[in-house]
């Protein structure tokens, strides 16, 4: 019995071992400056922008407003917002304001669904690369300007840098660590070593045509999973372009972020049950950039897995405190590495007054594995302010 607790301990420790090992190369590799920046652009590209905006009458209007003060010819970028449930007033002042106004004629609101009559309501012929935004989003006016400077350097899918535009209470400064965490690991610190950028929902540029092609096969809630996935298996490079901000709005209270954690989190699964099986063919095939992306999506949120380690360390003390050491140390390690892949920016007083609230929220994430069932094919909303 002794011989088998021990065998259990140490797969459990090997397996969280590999991910913060997995998690510490890509933080490290974030903090080294980028050597290959794209030069000016030889071309303005034609921009077809998207805002698939549902009951988002609060912030649509400033979102808009603010990117068509683009540094960029207005003549070669159009937005158009695919209004879902919004008022006649709201998209009246989007029009009046130079947007393009699509009102939603589906029956279950969706995203994809909103990408897709949009892809199906445009002149194909008139852009050659589609951006996507969330209703809440904000840009600063050299975004189109460093997207087409990607672009133009043979770049046809392209990831932004999405941040926070608010961080009013504790769970919105956590949501914000959370934001640029992910960026350093698995934007920054990806194509540093080579490999492709994660995508975020929103901020993303592609070419016109792949788009028009691929977005029709996106079904679920997690339709930026599956635009990685086609993307990956195609062995189509995404690039992070750290430099195009995006202003996102993050989750104040904990209830939304128990709800917007919950469909991450069920579109992170699903996608995962359609990758698994291609695992084998993507190792057998070489495409290390699929490989890479399946081994993301196997592993724990990183706020479940300090918590597990922590518990571990915590139970193998009282059975042996020499094999705790060693939980102890990958805890550490952790630490360590989640500090690393935090800007410097985030680190204040107000952050260390949130890092209490971290054992709620990691509660609620845990929780949030027992209620997954079906939500991949729900929409949640995620409801925003004006700040």
């Amino acid at each position: 019995m002794e011989t088998i607790v021990h065998i259990v301990e140490l797969i459990l420790f090997l397996c969280m071992g590999i991910t913060v090992l997995y998690l510490f190369i890509f933080a490290f590799a974030s903090i080294f400056k980028r050597s290959n920046r794209p030069g000016k652009a030889k071309k303005q590209y034609r921009y077809a922008v998207l805002y698939p905006a549902y009951k988002e009458d609060k912030v649509i209007l400033s979102s808009v407003s603010t990117f068509l003060k683009q540094d960029y010819p207005s003549a070669l970028f159009d937005v158009v917002v695919i209004s879902d449930q919004m008022t006649d007033e709201t998209n009246e002042q989007l029009k009046q304001a130079g947007a393009t106004v699509l009102k939603a004629n589906y029956k279950d609101s969706s995203k994809a669904k909103a990408l897709q009559l949009a892809m199906n309501s445009l002149d194909e012929n008139k852009y050659d690369v589609v951006v996507i935004m969330d209703g809440d989003n904000l840009v600063d006016p050299d975004f189109l300007e460093r997207i087409n400077n990607q672009y133009d350097a043979g770049c046809i899918a392209i990831q932004g840098h999405r941040m926070a535009k608010n961080r009013n209470t504790s769970t919105a400064l956590l949501d914000a660590v959370s934001e640029e965490m992910n960026n350093s690991i698995f934007r920054k610190g990806h194509v540093r070593l080579g490999f492709s950028s994660a995508l975020i929902g929103s901020g993303m540029a592609f070419q016109y045509q792949w788009f028009k092609k691929n977005i029709f096969k996106a079904s679920t809630a997690g339709e930026d999973k599956e635009l990685e996935a086609l993307l990956l298996k195609q062995r189509i490079h995404i690039e992070y372009l750290e430099d195009a901000n995006v202003y996102d709005e993050k989750i104040p209270k904990d209830a939304a972020f128990y709800n917007q954690r919950r469909r991450w989190l069920a579109a992170n699964y699903g996608i995962l049950t359609q990758a698994l099986p291609e695992l084998p063919k993507a190792l057998f095939s070489g495409n290390w950039d699929y490989c890479d992306k399946i081994f993301q999506w196997m592993m724990l949120p990183r706020i479940i897995l300090l918590g597990a380690i922590g518990f571990f360390a915590l139970l193998v003390t009282l059975y042996d405190w020499t094999l705790s050491i060693k939980w102890w140390s990958l805890l550490l390690f952790l630490i360590i590495t989640l500090c690393i892949a935090v800007p410097r920016y985030l680190v204040n007083k107000d952050l260390a007054r949130a890092i209490i609230k971290i054992p709620k929220l990691g509660i609620l994430m845990f929780l949030n594995l027992f209620r997954l069932r079906g939500v991949n094919k729900k929409f949640i909303h995620t409801d925003h302010s004006n700040h």
